[in-house]
């Protein structure tokens, strides 16, 4: 890529945070600056509508090793993390929450759990300072859930405060909501992955850009993973699946009616229902658009793998540390 890479890289959305602006760089600063390692942090602006890149613009001129991306408009937080994955140089690339609830003190932590046979530390906020009934719970459940359908059991999906090596982070393509499953696509293509207790903190400035009406989304998204997990290099087979279970009682009751005519049953219940012809004719009908859509979907796929990527964000500018 022609970049000089460097130890860490922290990348940190922050949409309409003006508030948390100087405490976030002032703790980051703080945090890395003790490492004893090489490091950038990279502040991706999500399209804020308040000052928060003015703020950060001043931060450039403040502590070193700072990069800003500002996009054109709110692209949410996945195109905003991996806007900070594309442009960062990190062997080790860490995210977290520009909000403060993730602390950035836990980022040697995570670093110290990252060793030779680990790809991927996730926080697990043990002590979360939220509400229960609109957050803790909902998130409680969302992560049994997410946990039981991709087979990779962790106790805080939703967390953002995660380190990941880059070896790993590149071979993991992000849209929608996908952010939240990057352990689940990350053990997909190999990594090992390792969850570690970190703090959390009440949120002192602002209000949450989280809600319950984000939850369908996420579950739609879930189904697209628990679809790329399994079926994306043959989705012909969950399709040709869905197909077989039409055709199979269509077959069944079609050979019914057979025996009833060659054996001469003469059954009026069958003669006189045209449930029993024309019900197996539907369900043929089912079966034959599922395989086609099978073949469909495997174009579809052969497709994109010989495509080339979009971009799922645009970047009106950037600007990086005068000091």
């Amino acid at each position: 890529m022609g970049l000089m890479m460097i130890d860490v890289s922290v990348v940190v959305p922050v949409y309409n945070e003006e508030e948390c602006v100087d405490a976030l760089c002032t703790k980051l600063h703080e945090s890395l600056s003790n490492l004893g390692r090489s490091y950038e942090i990279i502040l991706v602006d999500d399209g804020s509508r308040d000052g928060t890149w003015a703020r950060l613009k001043e931060w450039t001129g403040k502590i070193p090793n700072l990069r800003i991306i500002r996009f054109r408009r709110n692209f949410g937080q996945t195109a905003a993390m991996s806007a900070g994955f594309h442009k960062s140089r990190g062997r080790i690339v860490i995210t977290l929450d520009a909000d403060l609830q993730n602390d950035p003190a836990d980022i040697p932590k995570l670093l110290e759990n990252m060793d030779d046979n680990v790809d991927v530390v996730s926080g697990w906020r043990k002590d979360r300072k939220d509400p229960f009934i609109n957050r803790r719970l909902p998130s409680m459940l969302a992560n049994s859930l997410i946990s039981r359908i991709t087979g990779v059991a962790l106790h805080d999906y939703g967390c953002t405060l995660k380190a990941y090596r880059r070896e790993v982070i590149e071979k993991v393509h992000l849209y929608g909501e996908m952010h939240r499953f990057i352990p689940a696509l990350a053990s997909w293509v190999g990594g090992d992955i390792k969850e570690v207790v970190v703090n959390h903190h009440a949120r002192q400035f602002g209000k949450s850009k989280y809600g319950i009406s984000r939850t369908f989304r996420v579950v739609l998204d879930l189904i697209t993973v628990k679809f790329l997990l399994r079926y994306s290099m043959g989705p012909m087979q969950i399709f040709g699946k869905i197909g077989g279970l039409f055709a199979v009682p269509a077959l069944l009751m079609m050979a019914v009616v057979a025996a009833d005519r060659i054996f001469g049953w003469n059954d009026p219940y069958l003669l006189k229902r045209p449930f029993w012809l024309l019900t197996p004719l539907m369900l043929l009908t089912f079966c034959i658009q599922f395989i086609g859509l099978g073949l469909l979907a495997e174009m579809q796929i052969r497709t994109y793998h010989e495509s080339q990527d979009k971009p799922i964000y645009v970047i009106r500018e950037a600007a990086e540390s005068a000091v």
